[in-house]
């Protein structure tokens, strides 16, 4: 049981429906210059003054009765997802984050069926392809992560936003004729030359999207106001989700059903499945050329240097308890279901109703999961603390992983604590990016948002690389006890070593 003090003090700082962008350490977001004419110097030491000068007192002692009324009314309207929906520029935002993400999913399942159908040898495993494929996808995120987020601080985010799906699009529909193209080129050390333009492909691919993923996130704050955001990520994270759902379930059949359209026209060459993708990536580019964010070039990041810039963003995440704790345990979330990603196929071995090419069908129950989740946190998720949200969802991964041990050979049981387990991720996701969001001043979004991603993707190489090893060294049951052992103590460690005392002596 929270003493009251530490509840007040913790819904001061996570709650939406609060003072505006108040964290835990008594700052609120107006400690922040939002006119750019001054240097990143002078920001700095206006950080650390206020990080000095903060007082740590409950919010009941520092508002009138009357800002405590309208408080109450904002967290009245903050309720549930009709105010984001009446939101023209995020339904808009929206509409392209569905035919973006959903590229972003069936472009894996894409390569691998390009795989299966030109170089999978007869007798051997593609499993080598496929995971150069995916290394090809990864190396971007660990590389550019951090330097686009820089770049996004001195860019518009909207024409960002166009271009690299525009971009990324071209790419994928060139692909069937670049293939052809290099058919007869011969091969390097045993690899078809055509193979690496496919990974020279992927790696654009993936380094476009380095761009585009936190100028998505940094656009929702500047069209969405700040009691609503809790719900605005709860759309978000529903519709990332449904994409899993449909990029890894039905990925495969959307494909084969845009190969039968096309086979009039290409004579059954196949190239159908690109152009569904290529398609999808450009659609959210014309979708994305009608919004407006609102944002002027005067409140962009100017005369700096970049590593100056990246060395800002990771003293500003020091800085800022919650962030960092929110950061930490996104980093948690993501790299548990990087591990079930891998262990998926496993799992579908083991299960007698399923094939191992099946596993897609375990990773959906979770984006179920998930999307259920995301509803739950978007109608009740503003009337808790971040903090109580995210602790809940942490524990409760643990336990659905613990209970996944047990019931790896039954189909039903092992769906159902997927599922389960993708509601509590909800739990953990939503709040914390929603905290990161609204702590961070949009000057500072792009260099968050940017380490944000590149930490992540760090982190789910570690999982991707060893989840698989560990499982053929001491078994799937271990590993998974592994893993929930492994979220309770994060859980636990997060909540009480990365977060603010509540009351801290006065300098």
């Amino acid at each position: 049981m929270l003493r009251e003090s530490d509840t007040n003090a913790s819904k001061a700082s996570e709650d939406s429906g609060q003072q505006p962008g108040t964290d835990e350490a008594g700052l609120t977001a107006g400690a922040f210059p939002k006119a750019h004419g001054q240097s990143h110097q002078a920001q700095s030491d206006r950080t650390k003054d206020s990080l000095s000068s903060a007082t740590p007192l409950d919010k009941a002692d520092t508002l009138p009765s009357s800002a405590q009324t309208t408080t109450e009314q904002t967290t009245e309207q903050a309720t549930g997802f009709w105010p984001v929906l009446q939101n023209r520029n995020f339904l808009t935002l929206w509409g392209g984050q569905v035919f973006s993400q959903l590229a972003d999913k069936v472009y894996l399942v894409l390569m691998i069926a390009i795989i299966a159908s030109q170089y999978e040898i007869p007798g051997q495993t593609i499993s080598g392809w496929v995971s150069a494929v995916m290394i090809a996808f990864t190396i971007p995120a660990v590389l550019f992560g951090s330097l686009a987020g820089v770049y996004l601080d001195r860019w518009l985010k909207q024409p960002v936003l166009v271009f690299t799906n525009l971009l990324r699009g071209a790419l994928v529909i060139l692909l069937p004729l670049g293939l052809w193209l290099s058919h007869d080129w011969g091969v390097i050390a045993g690899i078809p030359l055509s193979f690496c333009l496919m990974l020279v492909i992927t790696f654009l691919v993936s380094t476009l999207t380095q761009f585009f993923a936190p100028a998505e996130q940094s656009t929702i704050p500047l069209i969405v106001e700040e009691h609503n955001l809790l719900s605005a990520n709860s759309l978000y994270t529903t519709t990332m989700m449904a994409s899993v759902i449909i990029g890894f379930a039905v990925g495969e059949p959307l494909l084969a059903i845009a190969d039968n359209l096309l086979a009039p026209i290409d004579q059954g060459s196949g190239i159908g499945k690109s152009v569904l993708v290529g398609v999808s990536y450009c659609l959210a580019g014309f979708i994305l050329m009608i919004m407006r964010t609102g944002e002027s070039s005067e409140n962009l990041t100017q005369d700096s240097h970049v590593w100056t810039d990246i060395k800002d963003g990771l003293r500003y995440i020091q800085q800022r308890p919650p962030i960092r704790n929110a950061i930490i345990q996104l980093v948690l979330l993501f790299s548990v279901f990087a591990a079930l990603a891998v262990l998926a196929v496993r799992l579908a071995e083991v299960i007698p109703t399923l094939k191992p090419s099946q596993f897609g069908v375990l990773l959906a129950s979770g984006g179920v999961g998930m999307g259920i989740g995301a509803g739950i946190i978007g109608h009740i998720g503003h009337r808790f603390a971040r903090r109580q949200l995210s602790l809940f969802g942490l524990l409760g991964m643990g336990a659905s992983l613990a209970g996944l041990s047990i019931t790896i050979h039954s189909l039903w049981g092992s769906l159902a604590l997927i599922a389960v387990l993708g509601v509590f991720a909800a739990t953990v996701g939503i709040p914390m990016q929603t905290t990161v969001q609204e702590q961070t001043p949009e000057d500072m979004r792009g260099k968050v948002f940017g380490l944000q991603n590149n930490v992540v993707n760090i982190a789910l190489s570690l999982p991707l690389a060893l989840a698989g090893v560990a499982e053929a060294l001491v078994g799937l049951r271990s590993v998974l006890l592994g893993l929930a052992t492994i979220v309770i103590i994060g859980g636990l460690f997060t909540q009480t070593v990365f977060t603010v005392p509540t009351e801290t002596p006065a300098k």
